[in-house]
């Protein structure tokens, strides 16, 4: 469970304390842009194969006490939220959107605000939360709630850094597009700053996330060990 925990701090760490600090700003300037993208990305896979690793090793390493049990009633509604979270995140990958990395010159045009970006400037990172968030509740071993529990505080502080990160480097092309848009689902849309348009929704990019949603979805068994249709 040790390495478990290193591993998880460690994901964070690089995320949260340097990724979208003035820490990164003082890296940046000293060894440029390039240089450090490839050694985050690095860091980053790095962190997500220990992660990884770490988990499958308290797992079989009998590590796995039962924290809590919220019944066989929240592993039903698993598949239908991590649709969700589906939805909202592999669109959100492939618009263009200024808080993707290096997409900062897209806060400039007119059309920025479109499809999923309507409902949250953040779709990957609320899928991942999404994702995250019902597997946390549907698993409540410690490996699960350490593992699914560090993508969820990732996911969900992430949106903060990189608000702050590309508003110190944007400037008012920022502000101008995080005026049309907001951090929490909905919220633009319930105050009128965006509106959604179900032509820019009902496009490939959700025919693509149905695709790899139900290519995981049948193949989890195979892949995690771990059917995802909740039995009892």
């Amino acid at each position: 469970m040790g390495m478990l925990i290193a591993a998880a701090a460690v994901f964070l760490g690089i995320h949260l304390l340097v990724a979208g600090t003035r820490a990164r700003d003082a890296v940046t300037g000293t060894i440029g842009e390039n240089a450090y993208m490839g050694l985050f990305s690095l860091a980053s896979l790095g962190g997500i194969v220990w992660l990884v690793v770490a988990y499958n090793g308290a797992q079989a390493g009998g590590e796995n006490e039962l924290v809590y049990d919220l019944g066989v009633g929240v592993r039903h509604l698993a598949p239908l939220v991590v649709l969700l979270a589906f939805l909202l995140a592999v669109p959100g990958l492939l618009l263009p959107n200024p808080t993707s990395v290096r997409q900062e010159g897209a806060a400039t045009r007119a059309d920025a605000v479109k499809g999923v970006l309507a409902i949250t400037r953040h779709p990957f990172l609320w899928g991942v939360a999404l994702w995250a968030a019902m597997h946390l509740l549907a698993n409540g071993d410690t490996p699960s709630v350490l593992f699914f529990g560090t993508f969820l505080v990732l996911a969900l502080l992430g949106t903060f850094s990189i608000d702050a990160k590309r508003r110190r480097k944007l400037g008012a092309a920022w502000d101008g597009f995080a005026a049309r848009t907001s951090n929490l689902p909905f919220a633009a849309l319930a105050s009128g700053r965006a509106k959604l348009k179900w032509r820019e929704i009902l496009d490939w990019r959700l025919a693509v996330a149905v695709v790899l949603y139900l290519a995981l979805l049948f193949g989890h068994q195979s892949l995690m060990g771990v059917s995802p249709f909740a039995t009892g």
